[in-house]
C-alpha cells in the first residue's frame, strides 16, 4: 500500500497503525541483513508511536494526514535523544537534544519513524560506499550500489521497509539513488523545506526531500514538510501549496524542453538515453508540446560544484574538532588533539573534499577558484531562467547509467563524481527537480528520468511526473 492509502485506511479505522508497522518490521527483519539500509532500526519507539496513532483514532481525534505511515529518516537529520551519526565515526553515538523541523512536522502528522538510514559519510558520495558503517546494497541486485548519498533511504523504500523516506540532496543525493533504486525522489526548491536539524554539508546547496513509490506520496510529504520555518533563515516565507490537488490535471498544452546539454552529457548510457526519449514521447502523447531546450552553462556545473560544495564543507566541518562533542583523540596539546581527532574521525572522501575546499578558499587562490565558480553558478542560474521563459518543465536523464557494481568506482573519484553530472545544475540554481522511475535498462535494472522546473514550480513538475507514472501502468 502507498502512504496515501495507508493513512486513509488507518484514519478510517480499517487498519491499525500497529498492524501496518508490524508488516514493515517483518520485511526489515527478513532483508535488512542483506541490504543494510539502516544504521538504526527504531522498533520500540515506532511501536509506541503507532499505538498513539491507534489511540487517537479510537478516541475520535484526528491522528494526522500521515496516520500510521512508516517512514525512514536519513541519518543526518537530528532526532531528539536518538543517535544521529551522519554515518561518521566522528559523531558516532551522538544524541541530539532536538528534532529537525521536518521530523517534528511528520511526527505531528502521524508518521511513524522506523529507523535512521545509512548514507555516505556526511552525505559526501554517490554510492553509499563511503559510510563508516559499511555499504548499502541495491535491493534489485545485491551486487550493485543503491546510489548516494541517500542510498539507505532509497533502498528502504525500494525494499518495502517503509513506503516513504527522507533524504537530503546537495548535488543529486536524492534523485540519483531514486533513479538507481527505481523509486520517486524529489529535491524541492531551495528554501521550500526547512533545513533546521539537517547536519550541514554545503549550506547553499542542501535540501531535504522525500522518496516514495508513488508521485502522490511525495506530493503529500512535500505539503506536510514544506512551508516557512522561523528556525531556518533561508526558509521561504510562505506556506507550501497543495500538490495532491493538481496531480490529475495532465500536461495538455504544457511546454516541455528536453535538455540537450544533459542528454548529451559525458557518460550517458544508450539505454538511459532511450528511456529519456521514451519519456519525452509519453509526455507528447499526453498533449504536451515537446521540443529541445538548452541551458548552455550547465556543462560547467560539475566543475563549479566541486569547488563550491567542498569550500562550504571545509567551513561547516571545521566544527568537528574534538572539543565539544563527538570523537576525541587525546594529545599533548589542543592543536595536536584537533589534528589527531580529525585524522582518525574523517574518512578518505570527506578528507579529500575538505582539502579541496580549504585550498579553493585559501589566500591567493580564492579569486581564481571559489569566486570564479560562483560566477559560473550565476551563469547557470541565468541560463535556467532563460530556458524557463520558453518551457514549463525540462526533461533529462537522472543518472548516466543504471546501478553500477559495488567497488566499481571507489578507486576513481572523477568517475564517481560524474554520476551527478545531470543532477548538480539544479542544486546550483536552487530550482526543484525530481527523478521518476521510467522502465529499465538493458540489464533489467531501473532507470529514472529527471524533471526540472523553475523555482516553486513543484506543482507543474509533479503533474508531469504523474503523467509519466501513468504511462508505465
Amino acid at each position: 500500500m502507498s502512504a496515501v492509502e495507508i493513512a486513509k485506511a488507518v484514519r478510517a479505522g480499517e487498519r491499525s497503525a500497529v498492524e501496518v508497522l508490524d508488516e514493515h518490521l517483518a520485511r526489515i527483519e527478513e532483508r535488512e541483513g542483506d541490504i543494510h539500509a539502516f544504521n538504526l532500526v527504531l522498533a520500540d519507539d515506532a511501536r509506541a508511536a503507532a499505538e498513539a496513532v491507534d489511540q487517537a483514532v479510537a478516541e475520535g481525534r484526528d491522528p494526522g494526514r500521515l496516520a500510521g505511515v512508516p517512514i525512514a529518516l536519513k541519518d543526518n537529520l537530528t532526532t531528539r535523544g536518538i543517535p544521529t551519526t551522519c554515518s561518521a565515526r566522528l559523531i558516532e553515538g551522538w544524541r541530539p537534544p532536538y528534532d529537525a523541523t521536518v521530523v517534528q512536522r511528520l511526527a505531528a502528522a502521524g508518521a511513524v519513524a522506523v529507523g535512521k538510514t545509512n548514507l555516505d559519510e556526511f552525505a559526501m558520495g554517490s554510492s553509499t560506499e563511503n559510510s563508516a558503517f559499511g555499504p548499502t546494497k541495491n535491493p534489485h541486485d545485491l551486487t550493485r550500489v543503491p546510489g548516494g548519498s541517500s542510498g539507505g533511504s532509497a533502498a528502504a523504500v525500494a525494499a518495502g521497509f517503509a513506503p516513504v523516506s527522507l533524504g537530503s540532496d546537495t548535488g543529486g543525493s536524492i534523485r540519483q539513488p531514486a533513479s538507481l533504486c527505481g523509486v520517486v525522489g524529489v529535491k524541492p526548491t531551495y528554501g521550500l523545506v526547512s533545513r533546521y536539524g539537517l547536519i550541514a554539508f554545503a549550506s547553499s546547496l542542501d535540501q531535504i526531500g522525500p522518496f516514495s513509490t508513488t508521485v502522490a506520496d511525495s506530493a503529500l510529504l512535500l505539503e506536510i514538510m514544506g512551508g516557512h520555518d522561523p528556525m531556518d533563515s533561508t526558509s521561504i516565507q510562505q506556506p507550501a501549496p497543495s500538490y495532491l490537488d493538481v496531480l490529475d490535471r495532465g500536461v495538455e498544452g504544457l511546454r516541455v524542453g528536453v535538455l540537450r546539454e544533459l542528454v548529451d552529457a559525458e557518460g550517458i548510457a544508450p539505454d538511459v538515453r532511450r528511456r529519456t526519449e521514451a519519456a519525452a514521447e509519453a509526455l507528447a502523447a499526453a498533449g504536451a508540446k515537446v521540443e529541445e531546450a538548452s541551458v548552455p552553462a550547465a556543462i560547467y556545473g560539475l566543475s563549479a560544484y566541486y569547488l563550491i560544495a567542498p569550500a562550504e564543507a571545509s567551513s561547516n566541518l571545521s566544527r568537528y574538532d574534538g572539543v565539544r562533542y563527538g570523537l576525541r583523540v587525546d594529545a599533548p596539546n589542543t592543536i595536536d588533539m584537533n589534528a589527531a581527532t580529525r585524522t582518525a574521525g574523517f574518512g578518505p572522501e570527506v578528507k579529500r573534499r575538505i582539502m579541496l575546499g580549504t585550498y579553493a578558499l585559501s589566500a591567493g587562490y580564492y579569486d581564481a577558484y571559489y569566486a570564479k565558480a560562483q560566477q559560473v553558478r550565476t551563469l547557470i542560474i541565468r541560463d535556467f531562467k532563460a530556458a524557463y521563459e520558453q518551457f514549463d518543465v525540462l526533461l533529462s536523464p537522472t543518472s548516466p547509467s543504471t546501478a553500477f557494481p559495488l567497488g566499481d568506482k571507489t578507486e576513481d573519484p572523477m568517475a564517481m563524481y560524474l554520476n551527478d553530472v545531470c543532477t548538480i545544475p539544479s542544486n546550483l540554481s536552487g530550482d526543484p527537480a525530481m527523478s521518476v522511475p521510467f522502465g529499465v535498462g538493458d540489464d533489467g535494472l531501473p532507470v529514472g528520468v529527471q524533471l526540472l522546473a523553475p523555482a516553486l514550480g513543484e506543482a507543474t513538475m509533479l503533474r508531469a511526473a504523474a503523467v509519466l507514472e501513468g504511462a508505465l501502468r
